[in-house]
């Protein structure tokens, strides 16, 4: 797979997906979005994936959200045929919450703005002692009227979530620790070493356990939305069994199906 604004990379059971824009302390256009779509739909679709990582290129940025460079009164510019850069923000982070994976944020720098709403939807989040936390939406216009918002009270609780929003401050590695916003917080440099180990842990769990607990949280507070979700995890263990296959195969061959023997 070609990518000109990402790194995907795939061992060891591992996907890593890094945003790589550096210079642009990795800020998003829509080709960005566009690449870490199409990465995750790869990690989701491939076997032998178990743990996806996110991250950011360089020892500066996380991700500080979309290219303000590219935005105007109409919004953010993208190419013809392309849907705006908010409309990918929000289906960026509904598929960091649905991929039946765990998703690893690895918080290398900055974690700003839109930045910041990746890593709050990722499942884990570990942190290097550098980093550094916050949102700008009513600093510079904009806001996060989803999952920016939702999953961040439910992490930090509401007052918590209401001040990162509306005072726009910045927060240490160990200040978003206290608060419950990451996992853990190593020295920079046993940033990989941590994750390398939470991913080892991940792998050597029921990928399947994994995936139906990772719907389960989502579930209730996704209405609905959550409940689909949950119930085609579900549906998707259903279609492996003898009993999906009866009903499949009396189909096709034009006789009435025999459930008996399932009961």
């Amino acid at each position: 797979m070609d990518f000109s604004e990402i790194v995907y990379e795939k061992k060891d059971g591992v996907a890593r997906v890094t945003i790589n824009r550096p210079k642009k302390y990795n800020a998003c256009t829509t080709q960005t979005l566009s690449e870490i779509l199409r990465a995750f739909t790869d990690a989701w679709s491939d076997g032998n994936i178990g743990v996806v990582v996110f991250t950011g290129a360089g020892d500066k940025a996380f991700c500080t959200g979309g290219d303000q460079s590219i935005r105007d009164a109409g919004g953010y510019e993208g190419g013809e045929g392309v849907l705006p850069l908010e409309v990918m923000w929000q289906q960026v982070s509904q598929m960091i919450r649905t991929i039946p994976k765990p998703v690893i944020a690895r918080v290398n720098g900055y974690a700003i703005g839109g930045g910041h709403v990746f890593h709050v939807v990722c499942d884990l989040s570990i942190a290097s002692e550098s980093a550094r936390f916050g949102q700008v939406g009513p600093r510079v216009g904009s806001f996060d009227p989803g999952f920016g918002t939702g999953d961040l009270a439910r992490a930090v609780g509401m007052k918590r979530a209401k001040e990162i929003w509306f005072l726009c401050r910045r927060y240490s590695a160990q200040q978003a620790m206290e608060m419950g916003l990451v996992n853990a917080v190593v020295p920079h440099e046993q940033l990989d070493e941590e994750v390398d180990k939470w991913c080892g842990e991940l792998l050597e769990k029921s990928p399947t356990a994994l995936k139906m607990l990772k719907y389960s949280f989502h579930a209730e507070t996704d209405g609905t939305a959550g409940v689909t979700q949950l119930g085609v995890g579900g549906l998707g263990m259903y279609y492996n069994t003898d009993e999906s296959m009866e009903g499949k195969n009396a189909f096709m061959e034009k006789r009435r199906p025999d459930f008996k023997k399932f009961r």
